[in-house]
Order: structure tokens, then sequence, then C-alpha cells
């Protein structure tokens, strides 16, 4: 019996602190059944924190927590987010992307959840009860790579699997202004660039982003974290209607906009 079509969502994860500091971001994921009242049977992750060679996802029976992260304060390296594992739905994902001419996805049978995907989902799914899976970014391929790799995963938004890409709108860790005041021009214009070609439905434009978008290469110094919304993005459809969800910023360039990308048919 085929579920309702679920919308499928990028969220900007930002620093792992996300998980213990008051920030607006963290009250907006607390409050994701306002969002989402539909409990998935599954949730599909695409992390910026796990990138490889070819498409990989994890096969375990039950995931570990991943502290990818060092020299914050204790209190993070004691949270822990061990939900299930979702080895069907992995082997489900392996199938639909070599049906889609992927011609090499690979299996790991012992990574868990890195902090792109914990942190957001305990804020999210506290409970912790609902089968995870993790499929993995490849930042040496493109926008267009990734919004294929959406494609092929579409049939799964009618099999109960949320499919949530992990990332951030904005990511240059070099440039953070833990003093400012506001976003960096330089920030806020790409971030209002994302959000009105999003919206408008100018999908090659998001897809080629590196030439198209203002200030692309100081956004995304490295496109890791930008990739998981071109797998959201792709998996809604050509015709796919966007909505900015949620929008805040932290240490002057680091923006929390996050989207939720439903199917026109």
């Amino acid at each position: 019996m085929q579920m309702p079509m679920m919308n499928t969502y990028f969220i900007s994860h930002g620093s792992p602190t996300l998980a213990i500091e008051d920030l607006p971001a963290r009250h907006f994921l607390l409050n994701w059944d306002k969002v989402l009242q539909q409990k998935p049977k599954a949730i599909l992750v695409i992390s910026g924190h796990w990138d490889t060679s070819v498409p990989t996802v994890n096969t375990v029976s039950r995931n570990s927590t991943i502290y990818d992260f060092y020299g914050f304060p204790q209190e993070m390296y004691e949270l822990q987010y061990n939900a299930p594992g979702a080895p069907d739905l992995a082997k489900r994902v392996k199938e639909l992307l070599i049906n889609s001419g992927f011609k090499t996805v690979k299996e790991d049978a012992k990574r868990g959840l890195d902090h792109g995907a914990w942190v957001p989902l305990s804020l999210m799914y506290p409970n912790a009860d609902i089968p995870v899976c993790q499929l993995s970014v490849q930042s040496k391929q493109s926008g267009e790579h990734h919004y294929k790799m959406g494609q092929a995963l579409a049939p799964l938004k009618s099999e109960g699997v949320l499919i949530m890409g992990s990332g951030s709108a904005t990511h240059n860790l070099r440039a953070l202004a833990f003093n400012g005041k506001g976003p960096a021009s330089w920030a806020q214009a790409f971030d209002n660039w994302l959000t009105e070609s999003l919206v408008n439905g100018r999908h090659d434009e998001v897809n080629h982003f590196e030439e198209k978008a203002p200030c692309a290469r100081m956004a995304h110094p490295y496109p890791d974290h930008f990739f998981p919304l071109h797998v959201a993005l792709g998996a809604a459809g050509e015709r796919a209607k966007a909505e900015l969800i949620h929008n805040s910023w932290s240490h002057g360039t680091l923006s929390y906009s996050s989207y939720a990308f439903s199917t026109v048919q």
C-alpha cells in the first residue's frame, strides 16, 4: 500500500553546538512536528560530513554516535543518538542508484551517524526510535551529480522515507565573525540568491551555483556542505516547489536557511 508522498528537506545544521546552544535554529528543529506531522517510516540523511569517492550507504543495525569534532564543551561528547540502523533502506538506496546509472555504490557496515546527521535528528526526533540510513556526498563531483542522485531516490518519498539533506546554506569556517552584528554582505548575497533561485524553480542555476551565484566561492570554498541540498532538491522532481522554512544566522556568516521541497504532479 502506497503511503502519502512526503516532502524532502534541506536543513542547515551549522555548528555542532546547535545541539546545546540557545539558537533560533535549535528551537526551529525542536518544533519539527509543526513542519512535518507525519512520522517517517525511516530517514535517509545525506550529510556534508561524510565525503567519499563514490556513493556509500551505512548498513548498520544500530547507529553509533560519531563525535567528529574537536575542542568543544565536554557536554557535547556525552550526547548520544543511537537510532536504529536501516539496512533494508540502505539496500533500496543502492538499488535505486545503480538502476539509475550510478555504476558503483558501496556499503559501510561499521559507520554510525556523524554530527551532520545526529545533531539535527536529536532535536527533530529526540526519542531516536526511527531507523536512520546515511548516504555520503562526493565533493569532487558536481551539483548536477548530486541532483541526479536525488532524482534516482525519488520513489522513496512514497515509501514512508524522509529524505533529508543536512549541510549549510553558507559554509566558510575561516570567515566566521564571532563579534559580527549581522550577516556579512557576501553571505547575505549568496543566501538571498539561493532562496530566490529555489523559490522560482531555477534548478539548473542551483546545480551550477559556482558560475551562477554571487560570492559562490566565498560562501562555499568546498562544496561538501552544499551538495546535500542538491540531493533533496532532485528527489522532489523537476517541478518541485521550494519553501524557505527557517532563516537565521550565527557568527556573521553562517546561514541556517532550511527548505522544504514538495513534488508538483
